[in-house]
Parts: C-alpha cells; sequence; structure tokens
C-alpha cells in the first residue's frame, strides 16, 4: 500500500512541476492533461512495439490501485468537508432555495433525462444497453464537480452569487447523486423494482439521516473545539470528525457525504467564529487547502491514466459523442432552464443560467461510481461513456468556462 502512494505522490508531484514549469493550466487540468497524454503516447508507442514494458507497469499500478475506494471510501470524505468549510452560511442562506432546488430536484430530473436519452440514442449507434443501466449512468453522471471550475470563476471576476450557487449545488448534488445511484445499483443487482413509496423512504433514511448525522457531528465537534486552544489538537479533531465520521455514516446506511458537508459548513462558520483563535483558523484553513490541492491532483493524474484501462472503439466514441450532447442538453434542461426562468427573483445576473450549464463539469466521482458496477460489457460501455464526458467536460468545459463568464455575466454587469 505504501509503495503505491508513494508512486502516486511522485508521478502527481513531477506532473504538477511540468504544469506549472511549462503547460501553465489550472493545476488539476494541467495534471490530468500531462497525464492522458503521456498514456495516449504509452499506447501508440506499445502499438509500435517501443515501451510495452511502460504499458505494462502503468496498468499494473492502476489494477492495483482500487479506484472506486480510494475516492469513495478515502477521498471524498476528506474532499466535501474541505469545500464546505469555506462555504459562507450567512451568504448561502439567501440562496438556499435555488441551491436546494437545484442539488435535489434537478439531479433527479437529470438522472431521468439522462437515462432516456442514452437509452433512446444508443441504439441509433448500434449498441445497446438495458434500460437499468442507462439510469444508473445518468445517476452517476449528474452530480457536478466544483473543483476544476472554482478558481477559474474567481480569476474569471464571477459574482459572488453565483460562485455560491455553483459551489453549493456541486456540495449537495454530490451526496445526492450517491444516494440515487446506490438505489438504483440495488435494483440493478436485485433484479427487485421497489415501490415509489419505499423508494422514497429509502431516499429520505439515506438524505436525511446524512443531513441529521452531520449535524449531531458538526455540533460535537464544535463544542469540542470550543474547549481548547491549541491549533494542533483542533486540527486533528477535525481531521478525526471527518475520517470517523464518514466511516460510522457508511455503518450506519446513511449518507456519508451529505453528513461531511454538513459538518464542514458548521465547523466552517460556528467553528470559525466562535470556537477558533486567529491562529487555529490560520492553520486549520492552510491544512484543509493543502489537503484539497494535493488530494484534487493526484484524483486527476488517475483519472489522466485511466484511459489505459477502457476499451473504446469507433461505436463506443460515437455513443461517448451522443453522451455528451445528451448530458450538456439534461444540464441545461435541469438547471439553466430554471435558473433562466427564475434566476432574477433570487439575484443572479441574467447570463447565469449559461454559466451554470456549461460549468457543470463532472470528475472523479462519476467515474469512481461507474467503477463500482458488476462486471461484465455493460460496465464497460457505461464507464467509457463515463469517462467521455468526464474527460470533455474537464478539458473543453473546464478551459473555457472562463469565457463563458466574462461574456455572459460579466459584459451584463458592465453594460447595465
Amino acid at each position: 500500500m505504501l509503495d503505491i502512494a508513494a508512486a502516486c505522490l511522485v508521478v502527481t508531484a513531477l506532473l504538477a512541476y511540468l504544469n506549472h514549469r511549462f503547460v501553465r493550466l489550472p493545476t488539476t487540468i494541467g495534471v490530468m492533461v500531462i497525464a492522458l497524454v503521456l498514456s495516449l503516447v504509452i499506447v501508440g508507442l506499445d502499438i509500435i512495439g517501443v515501451s510495452h514494458a511502460l504499458r505494462t507497469y502503468e496498468e499494473s499500478l492502476l489494477r492495483s490501485i482500487d479506484f472506486s475506494d480510494v475516492l469513495m471510501q478515502g477521498m471524498l470524505s476528506l474532499l466535501l468537508f474541505a469545500g464546505a468549510l469555506h462555504v459562507d452560511l450567512s451568504e448561502l442562506k439567501a440562496l438556499r432555495w435555488p441551491v436546494a432546488s437545484l442539488a435535489l430536484i434537478g439531479t433527479m430530473v437529470s438522472t431521468l433525462i439522462v437515462g432516456y436519452g442514452i437509452w433512446t440514442a444508443l441504439p441509433w449507434v448500434g449498441l445497446e444497453l438495458p434500460l437499468m443501466y442507462c439510469l444508473v449512468f445518468g445517476a452517476l453522471i449528474s452530480p457536478t464537480d466544483p473543483i476544476a471550475v472554482m478558481g477559474i470563476l474567481k480569476s474569471a471576476g464571477a459574482p459572488k452569487d453565483l460562485e455560491l450557487v455553483i459551489a453549493g449545488e456541486s456540495l449537495f448534488n454530490d451526496g445526492v447523486g450517491v444516494v440515487i445511484f446506490a438505489l438504483l445499483l440495488g435494483m440493478l443487482v436485485s433484479g427487485d423494482t421497489p415501490s415509489t413509496g419505499s423508494a422514497l423512504a429509502l431516499l429520505a433514511r439515506e438524505a436525511g439521516g446524512g443531513i441529521a448525522f452531520g449535524l449531531v457531528l458538526g455540533y460535537v465537534t464544535y463544542r469540542m473545539l470550543k474547549s481548547v486552544d491549541e491549533y494542533q489538537v483542533e486540527v486533528l479533531l477535525t481531521l478525526a470528525a471527518v475520517t470517523g465520521g464518514y466511516a460510522l455514516a457508511r455503518y450506519l446506511h446513511i449518507s456519508g457525504p451529505l453528513a461531511m458537508v454538513v459538518t464542514g459548513l458548521i465547523i466552517g462558520n460556528q467553528g470559525r467564529a466562535l470556537a477558533m483563535s486567529d491562529t487555529t483558523r490560520r492553520y486549520l484553513d492552510m491544512f484543509w487547502e493543502l489537503i484539497d490541492e494535493i488530494l484534487n491532483a493526484v484524483l486527476f493524474v488517475l483519472i489522466g491514466m485511466e484511459v489505459l484501462m477502457i476499451n473504446f472503439s469507433v461505436p463506443v466514441l460515437v455513443a461517448g459523442a451522443a453522451a455528451i450532447v445528451v448530458t450538456l442538453l439534461s444540464r441545461s434542461l435541469s438547471v439553466g432552464l430554471p435558473v433562466a426562468a427564475l434566476g432574477g427573483h433570487f439575484g443572479l445576473p441574467n447570463g447565469s443560467w449559461r454559466v451554470l450549464t456549461w460549468g457543470g463539469l463532472r470528475g472523479g466521482i462519476s467515474v469512481a461510481l461507474a467503477l463500482s458496477l458488476p462486471l461484465g460489457p455493460h460496465r464497460d460501455t457505461v464507464l467509457a461513456l463515463t469517462y467521455c464526458v468526464v474527460v470533455f467536460s474537464i478539458l473543453v468545459q473546464g478551459l473555457s468556462i472562463g469565457h463563458v463568464v466574462r461574456v455572459s455575466v460579466c459584459d451584463d454587469s458592465n453594460n447595465s
């Protein structure tokens, strides 16, 4: 295990160095681009018989890493807590209804649109995928990833309210998407279709239980932080709350991701204001910012390397292009359309719907969920479609979202 962790960190550090010195893209996008290009170069060299040993080594490294387990049981709790820690709850409170509706209703609507859209489109490209697998794909591809886009939004001068909506929606729809995915995967594996009542009860238990547990865990951690004034102990308490709390949430069969988001919001707001000294706040922020940056860099490197493990063919690539179109259409209908209709009511700029639609990046959570599906040809198809959407969203949408912000929001603000 130590050798695998060392290899991942060494590769990530080297790629981050190369990106900073020569490529100069945002770190997460840059390391993924370099990893993806290097993987494709290795594939090309292997085809002409030059670097079979290098490809064999990279594939063995990837096989030794359970991507789904590493992200879902390890990284995700830390990443969600770190993201929620820096969300100002007083500012988010004014936008609670759009954030909640986009995260809950938007994710469910997106799951259905993508699922049925893919089920309709795939036969046109010569592929067949059962409806349940299509719906599972809709659930795993609907959660958005704010990591790669938030820095670009800040540098592009996006309004604060728009940043809060994107960050809040992404944090909560991760948890909602994982719950919906788990529900559909259980139906897929068992072959049973639960009643609407039992499905809603399961969703309420997972999501409601996760939120309630997060409130309790956040309050207990807050009280402990308030009773001491030693930054080493306080940073350790937050780390223990995240890792131990996530493990306990899994044991209780409630949503760990939602629990971590709620805990992070409590510690980042009430805990920061009432339970920490200036020294503790400074060290806590630095610690979790570093954790966030390091884990995200490792995650995006793994995404770039994972291309070696996916079986692509011409029909699959065409299906991947169809999946990209369907996913963007779903995002525009489930998020863009409501924001275009109601955004002014919540004080959002006129062009916010375009930013929210194009800024809905997909990331490691989608890949990890796809890798957790049962082995078989349907899983391979879902994984390939997922990879196509994720790579497109990070490279194309991620690198152009700054321009979309400036054209859609900043120009409108200046004109007005």
